[in-house]
Order: structure tokens, then C-alpha cells, then sequence
């Protein structure tokens, strides 16, 4: 019974620190934003994981605070995508700016940081 009551709470405490992720990338909007010079952030998820749901609450957030920032998901297990951007990991993040990547990191969840890295672009 011990057992039950302990995959119960497990269940729970994950599906609250779960988020709804959906892949928001797509090459012919990703292009149009960059022509149209646009700070690029591309971040990369897979489901279950509660780091990326932190870094996605983040950068959600961040979107609506800064100006002229066009903001893309993706599941990492769409190979065509992590090809593409040379992903190999969840909770990846990639800033581009002047259709140049200027800032990539693995597993970076603090607002501060994220949030210091998309000035830095801007």
C-alpha cells in the first residue's frame, strides 16, 4: 500500500511541474524572422522533462517582456530539427541574432542567466 501511495504522489508532483510542450518551429517562419531582423531564441524539449518545462516558463515570460524576440519549440526527437541546429540534448537553448547563433547552452533553467543571454543579443 506504501508503494501505491508513493507513485500516487510521484504521478502527481510530476504532472504538476509538467507543461504543455509543442513543437512551434517551422523553417519558413524561422527564416521570416530572421530576415526581418529579429532576435531568434530556439529551444529544444522532450516530454516529461521538468527542466525544460522551468527554461519554457522562462522564455515564455521573456517573450512577452522583450521587444522584437520570435520564440520557437521544438522536440528534440524530431531529428530533422536537431540536425538542423546540431541538437543533441533537451533543454538545449539557441539565441540568433543577424542570422548568426550568438549563445547556445544545455540545461540552463535560472531567469537571470536566460534573461542576461537575450540582452546580450538584443
Amino acid at each position: 500500500m506504501k508503494k501505491i501511495f508513493t507513485l500516487i504522489f510521484c504521478l502527481i508532483a510530476f504532472n504538476v511541474n509538467a507543461m504543455e510542450k509543442e513543437t512551434t518551429f517551422k523553417k519558413d517562419l524561422f527564416d521570416k524572422a530572421q530576415s526581418e531582423g529579429k532576435v531568434v531564441i530556439v529551444s529544444s524539449w522532450i516530454k516529461y522533462c521538468s527542466s525544460c518545462a522551468s527554461q519554457m516558463k522562462v522564455l515564455n515570460k521573456a517573450k512577452d517582456e522583450f521587444d522584437n524576440i520570435e520564440y520557437f519549440t521544438f522536440d528534440v526527437t524530431n531529428k530533422e530539427i536537431a540536425n538542423l541546429f546540431d541538437v543533441q540534448y533537451q533543454t538545449t537553448l539557441l539565441i540568433f541574432k543577424d542570422k548568426k547563433l550568438v549563445y547556445r547552452s544545455i540545461g540552463e533553467t535560472r531567469k537571470d542567466l536566460i534573461y542576461k543571454a537575450i540582452k546580450s543579443s538584443i
